[in-house]
């Protein structure tokens, strides 16, 4: 079991950064590009504007009325403008103001005005270049300043804006992900140190009770033997245990084995050292006897202790039943695991296979889990909750490919 992100990990951030930073300069570009048409666009209608201005000025026809063709040049304004002479000086021929779209305080009259516009133009001239009314032999007789429409603004800061934003959300995704696998490595650990406690706890007080019983039977020749011959079940189970352990990580051996035969093995063991771990409880396995799966022996059997120790942990009370059932069906071989315990609730059937999870209170909250790693990922099958009703009992089922 892999307890840090390594390689794999640092190669997904460096991806996340690479698109994050394509889309916030793809974005960046695209904007960009459209508020240089857009400012096109208001340089194309100043510049009708100013033809406009300069055939009304060169026009020789007194009586022809040019109100449709301004009324609707003037409208298509949506920016900033102020309308000055050749010298610069504020003309009067914008809507009858010299300017358009200049937002001021209506206080503002004379000289003070006349202040607060001069600045203003000199701030569209610092924007663009003031486009020329000029005369049939070139002279410039006005010229028109402009800045830049509300939307193009906007649009010229909207990515900027989007980027830091995306920064921000990027920065507290990245802390809460840090904390939350920090967190789940913190549970990942503890889970494996008591799960190594709970792991050895069987054999050891096992060990422990065989010993009292040799001091107390050390002169029948018959239970000594039948007691040496546990001790040497217990000390198997200590090297399995130990196999177990170093197979997470690395990819076991498959062989093909009966299902049905390491289920018995292991209820065998269970059976003879109930008593010692204060349990009632009936445990038995039926079904199909002779059908085979690809299975390590080791870790498919911790997947049954895991199983059988969950199912103890949810009985309460003095009647309990542990059943397995094996059968083909089809191309798979399909193991439940039935239990009159406590049931779990619907909402949490899938939480019960996640890392330091645990309703127990003196849960480890990782037998599930490894469980779910060991058939999934290292058998190819699946495990999960088939029912479970509250104060009735749990079926659980594993699904293994048949060969």
């Amino acid at each position: 079991m892999k307890m840090s992100g390594g390689p794999a990990s640092m190669n997904i951030k460096l991806a996340l950064v690479i698109i994050g930073a394509a889309i916030a300069f793809g974005t960046l570009y695209y904007t960009q590009n459209l508020v240089q048409r857009l400012q096109q666009r208001e340089k194309e209608i100043v510049q009708l504007y100013a033809q406009s201005l300069a055939f009304v000025a060169n026009t020789e026809t007194i009586n022809t009325d040019f109100t449709f063709i301004f009324q609707n040049i003037i409208q298509r304004i949506d920016f900033p403008l102020i309308l000055t002479d050749a010298d610069n000086n504020i003309s009067s021929t914008v809507s009858g103001a010299g300017y358009k779209n200049i937002e001021h305080d209506p206080k503002l009259i004379g000289a003070q005005l006349k202040d607060f516009l001069e600045e203003k133009l000199h701030e569209l001239a610092q924007s663009h270049a003031p486009i020329d009314v000029k005369a049939p032999n070139g002279k410039i007789i006005q010229k028109i300043y402009y800045g830049d429409s509300e939307i193009v603004q906007r649009l010229r800061y909207y990515p900027y804006l989007q980027i830091l934003f995306a920064l921000l959300f990027l920065l507290i995704a990245y802390s809460s992900f840090s904390y939350i696998k920090r967190s789940e490595q913190s549970n990942i650990w503890v889970g494996m140190s008591k799960e190594t406690a709970h792991q050895l706890g069987t054999p050891i007080s096992s060990l422990m009770g065989w010993n009292e019983m040799l001091k107390m039977n050390y002169k029948d020749a018959d239970k000594v033997l039948d007691t040496s011959e546990e001790i040497d079940s217990d000390l198997v189970r200590l090297n399995k245990i130990a196999k177990r352990f170093s197979k997470i990580g690395s990819q076991p051996e498959l062989k093909e084995e009966i299902p049905y035969e390491t289920i018995q093995r292991v209820i065998n063991y269970f059976q003879r050292r109930l008593p010692q771990l204060g349990k009632s409880v009936q445990l038995s396995v039926e079904g199909e006897k002779e059908n085979k799966a690809k299975i390590n022996p080791e870790l498919f059997e911790w997947v049954i202790e895991n199983m059988i120790k969950n199912a103890l942990d949810a009985i309460d009370h003095k009647n309990g039943r542990i059943q397995f059932v094996v059968q083909k069906n089809r191309n798979n071989i399909e193991i439940e695991i039935k239990d009159n315990g406590k049931g779990i609730e619907h909402k949490r059937w899938k939480d019960i296979f996640r890392p330091g999870y645990s309703t127990k209170r003196r849960g480890w909250g990782l037998g599930l889990s490894l469980s779910k790693r060991i058939i999934e990922d290292y058998h190819r099958g699946k495990i999960f909750v088939k029912d479970s009703v509250i104060n009735e009992g749990t079926t659980f089922k594993i699904i293994l490919k048949a060969v």
